[in-house]
């Protein structure tokens, strides 16, 4: 069963803060966590550093161990991070991408059990008819799959997925959340996601994990907990809605921009 322990992290680009002092409480094993908020506002830099390769100071344990004192080969085999580039323009096809993505943390395995697996996640993600065809002849949206692909492929105990839908159709958004959240159920596993769509969030996540530029962390809780409309107005600056759906999820109903309290344009 998966445990993730993050308290008092402080995230600095430079000299600069960017969130301070972020503590979450503990996460159900199984969950999905949307990790929301404006552009800028850090959720890419906290998903770096939840996943080894990015500074901080505060303490971040997965599993009782803190990745600080995890080796590469621990945390890659541990952690299955998807940033939000996507793979590569290559030559190389697809099934030898996630091939290789597999092979290099998993070294104890005999070839035809890490080409079991590679079919499975094929399978899994209903892109097998792309199993053959190089990267360079991919779109985005399928070159994105194949990036899904070589995270899930290793069997992480924890996800982070940033903005894993970013380049998909809404058929594929779906099928994306049904397959995380398969994966994570059948796992024990926990996964964080941030996401710009905020009703894709809300509509499939376990917890929001809510962040804005003034508060930091401004909420984690349950989306109908999380997403009020003052919430959102606060992290987004977005005058709005938040109405309730026929299966009790929320959803948002953008109503107009309210006036930035930064006039910079957010990168």
């Amino acid at each position: 069963m998966t445990t993730v322990s993050i308290k008092k992290v402080t995230l600095s680009y430079g000299t600069k803060t960017i969130l301070s002092d972020i503590s979450l409480p503990d996460i159900p094993a199984g969950s999905l966590v949307g990790v929301l908020g404006p552009n800028g506002v850090g959720k890419s830099t906290f998903m770096r550093a939840l996943a080894g390769i990015g500074d901080y100071q505060g303490e971040i344990c997965l599993n009782g161990e803190s990745i600080e004192d995890m080796t590469f080969l621990q945390r890659a085999g541990q952690i299955g991070y998807l940033p939000q580039s996507l793979p590569q323009h290559t030559t190389l096809i697809a099934y030898e991408a996630v091939i290789s993505a597999c092979r290099a943390v998993r070294p104890d395995l005999a070839s035809p059990e890490v080409e079991q697996m590679v079919e499975e996640i094929f399978d899994l993600l209903g892109i097998r008819h792309l199993a053959f065809m190089s990267l360079n002849k991919l779109s985005g949206g399928q070159r994105q799959m194949i990036g899904l692909a070589q995270v899930l492929v290793k069997k992480p105990s924890l996800l982070l997925l940033d903005e894993p839908t970013s380049a998909l159709d809404l058929r594929w958004q779906i099928g994306v959340f049904d397959v995380v959240r398969t994966v994570v159920q059948q796992r024990n596993g926990i996964c964080l996601m941030p996401i710009h769509d905020i009703n894709l969030a809300l509509r499939h996540c376990d917890q929001i994990m809510l962040l804005s530029k003034e508060d930091g962390l401004l909420a984690f809780a349950p989306p109908i907990e999380a997403m009020t409309q003052d919430n959102l107005r606060r992290a987004y600056r977005v005058d709005g809605r938040v109405e309730t759906c026929s299966q009790g999820r929320p959803y948002v109903i953008a109503e107009g921009a309210l006036p930035l309290t930064d006039q910079k344009i957010p990168a």
